[in-house]
């Protein structure tokens, strides 16, 4: 096991993996941007380091800066996170050649992986149903004649990374070009790779995900689904286990079906294989996602599994302990995303409290929340035995919780989960478009 990792990341995630070292014994190393200086990860970890100024360019996406600091500090091993490099095959190819170790997939994985096009044929292969689409388009010409072929609308979507970026949904023909220039360079600027490639529009769905865990050793478990339909041009706002739309026969073969997939495919680590669920009951794979998702946190109150350790531990050869007879899916997990509207300074906090109600975040009071990175600034979760409960419980520590000077989505989350369509459970990705 290793006895000191660097945290690659900032935020949330940054004290979430602190805190998941800590249980283990395990030192860490913070890294921080100029903006970040008085942040609650660089308090919390054993050492931190300035690796330069507030943009994500000058510090957190820079591998030679982060590489050399690991190696100063006598890191053994680099946990990326989510977002930033945790999906960058080149900066786990340079930990590999710096002689650490990368929290997540091979290099070889994630280069194989990273085309969602060509990941899709991959995985057609394995007996899961894939959307309809195509490869890396090589122009705007391409992908008329794709979209004539497949019939509108279609989906445009990014070659790799994710997060929501660079997708966009094509009506009309004359939709296609403005749409193809704005994906494109989304896509470039967020992801460093422009290409694009195309997907049949399937409506009304549903987004269904599954969490997988999977050892060196050909062990590989999944930890149930996660509903992530309620989304904001492709954000996602609420995420629940199980999914209230799912049956549990569908889950039982859906389940299977993925552990043969992974392990076909050689995946190790922690992944999320990603599915649209039509309104006849068929699911529909779109993607794999080889991280940890920012919901993890849903799966991990559900289970009662650590996601992050066993990231950990897998990474340092481990193998899992428990097989698919051992994951229990019994009760219910809601989690709401509580994001800044703007920037500002924390005046007052207060986190809710009680049995099984979590919240993560890296707020304290007096933190100046800046403009320079993702808005998220907490993540609200709860867990009780039946879904009613579990909004109960949800819509009661909504109301407790109290985030002063910086504007939030707290009352927006509040009218979404009184929504009789979010009540029953009878909502798909459509929601926030009619809201």
């Amino acid at each position: 096991m290793f006895s000191k990792i660097l945290i690659a990341n900032r935020g949330e995630i940054a004290v979430r993996i602190i805190r998941a070292c800590k249980e283990m014994g395990i030192a860490t190393v913070a890294v921080y941007s100029e903006a970040d200086r008085n942040a609650l990860h660089t308090a919390l970890a054993d050492q931190s380091y300035c690796i330069g100024g507030p943009e994500a360019s000058d510090s957190y996406l820079d591998e030679n800066q982060i590489i050399s600091t690991a190696l100063l500090s006598g890191a053994q091993a680099i946990h990326p996170g989510y977002g930033f490099l945790s999906e960058n095959a080149h900066f786990a190819r340079l930990c590999q050649k710096n002689g650490l170790v990368f929290i997540g997939p091979a290099p070889e994985t994630m280069e194989k992986l990273s085309d969602k096009s060509v990941l899709k044929e991959q995985i057609e292969h394995t007996g899961l149903t894939v959307i309809p689409g195509t490869t890396a388009l090589a122009d705007l010409q391409q992908a008329r004649q794709s979209a004539e072929e497949m019939g509108y609308p279609v989906m445009l979507k990014a070659c790799t990374g994710g997060g929501g970026r660079g997708i966009r949904l094509i009506r009309t023909e004359s939709e296609l070009e403005p749409n193809w220039q704005q994906a494109g360079s989304e896509a470039l600027s967020a992801f460093g790779d422009g290409s694009l490639y195309m997907e049949k529009y399937i409506h009304p769905a549903r987004h269904v995900e599954l969490q997988i865990l999977a050892d060196e050793y050909g062990g590989v478990v999944c930890l149930g689904e996660r509903d992530c339909s309620l989304q904001r041009r492709n954000q996602k706002l609420i995420e629940e286990s199980p999914s209230p739309a799912v049956l549990a026969a569908q889950r039982k073969d859906l389940i299977g079906r993925a552990v043969e997939a992974v392990r076909k495919i050689g995946y190790v680590g922690a992944g999320t294989l990603e599915f649209l669920l039509d309104g006849d009951g068929n699911f529909w794979f779109m993607e794999m996602n080889v991280r940890l998702q920012v919901e993890h946190s849903v799966t991990e109150m559900l289970t009662g599994i650590d996601l992050v350790q066993w990231q950990i531990r897998i990474a340092a050869g481990i193998a899992l302990s428990f097989t698919q007879g051992d994951i229990s899916l019994l009760g219910a997990a809601i989690e709401c995303r509580i994001n800044a509207r703007s920037s500002g300074r924390l005046e007052m906090l207060h986190v809710p409290g009680g049995p099984s109600v979590r919240f993560d975040t890296a707020l304290m009071e007096g933190l100046e929340v800046t403009p320079y990175y993702d808005s998220l600034l907490g993540k609200l979760i709860v867990y009780s035995k039946t879904r009613e409960a579990a909004l109960r419980k949800l819509r009661a520590a909504l109301c407790e919780l109290v985030i002063r000077g910086i504007p939030t989505n707290i009352e927006e989350q509040l009218n979404i989960i009184d929504d009789e369509r979010f009540v029953s459970g009878e909502y798909d990705l459509t929601f926030m478009g009619s809201r």
